[in-house]
């Protein structure tokens, strides 16, 4: 992994949603700023942490699905911190000599990236704005390892719905999706609009500390996928896509009736034909 990108400087007197993330999710990278608001979700709106495993988890069942079907290149958008069964760690496990790469705003991911990367040359992570998507394309650490003669995976896992409309995030999807090569695919997992109490609050939470945030309609959500063969089951909540059938997915969740926050993220993945 080469170091080309900009030095790294840490604020850690304002909340990051990457370091949040780490933090409920039983990470160490995070300061008392970040646990404050960790700490908001586990304790004013419980169960609602079980959002981030949930999000996780199915990302892991889609990278494997993803490298089954013969996808060897993956971009990772808005990765946030490494944790547990990384996308390059999946890929691999299915498919050596997967290529992967992460990007996030954070200077926090990026200082990670390059200390657990640093001899890992199938894998790099860049510090980039998904509003940039141009940018992102043309960056020389991606144009270096990614071959778009082949198809390509980009992954949108729980990040758009941290975009503004005014930030155009159909178009941000669109603009990749006319950049893949037939055989490419996007994953994508959203935070949906619910008619209660506590999706709303979940909301107003995100929207009171980083200034942004937006729950989107299942139409909303669909219109990402316009363009695309949508893989089986579609659209649906996290914890119904494709489950595992051994450990906390063998409960039955397509029998069940399933709790408020998993129906407040959804999942679905698109192919590009």
């Amino acid at each position: 992994m080469s170091d080309n990108s900009p030095s790294v400087e840490i604020d850690q007197s304002k909340p990051s949603i990457a370091r949040v993330y780490d933090y409920v999710l039983g990470g160490k990278d995070n300061y008392p700023v970040d646990q404050a608001i960790g700490d908001h979700f586990i304790h004013n709106l419980p169960g609602s942490v079980a959002i981030a495993k949930t999000n996780r988890d199915v990302l892991v069942r889609a990278v494997r699905e993803l490298a089954a079907d013969g996808i060897r290149q993956f971009i990772d958008l808005g990765s946030g911190l490494p944790t547990s069964d990384n996308v390059h760690q999946v890929a691999a496990r299915h498919a050596a000599g997967s290529k992967v790469v992460y990007v996030d705003n954070d200077p926090i991911v990026l200082a990670h990236g390059r200390a657990i990367l640093a001899t890992d040359d199938n894998t790099v992570v860049i510090q980039a704005d998904a509003v940039d998507p141009e940018g992102i394309r043309n960056h020389p650490e991606l144009r270096r390892l990614i071959d778009f003669d082949q198809p390509v995976a980009v992954i949108f896992s729980a990040i758009l719905h941290h975009l503004e409309d005014r930030e155009n995030p159909l178009g941000i999807v669109r603009f990749w999706r006319d950049q893949l090569p037939p055989g490419s695919a996007l994953f994508i997992s959203h935070f949906r609009s619910g008619d209660n109490d506590e999706t709303k609050a979940a909301e107003g939470k995100l929207q009171e500390t980083f200034g942004r945030g937006r729950w989107r309609t299942d139409s909303e959500i669909a219109a990402f996928f316009e363009g695309l063969d949508l893989a089986e089951p579609g659209i649906v909540p996290a914890v119904q896509w494709r489950p595992d059938r051994t450990g906390a997915d063998a409960i039955g969740s397509a029998e069940r009736e399933l709790t408020v926050w998993e129906q407040l993220i959804v999942a679905g993945l698109g192919y590009k034909r």
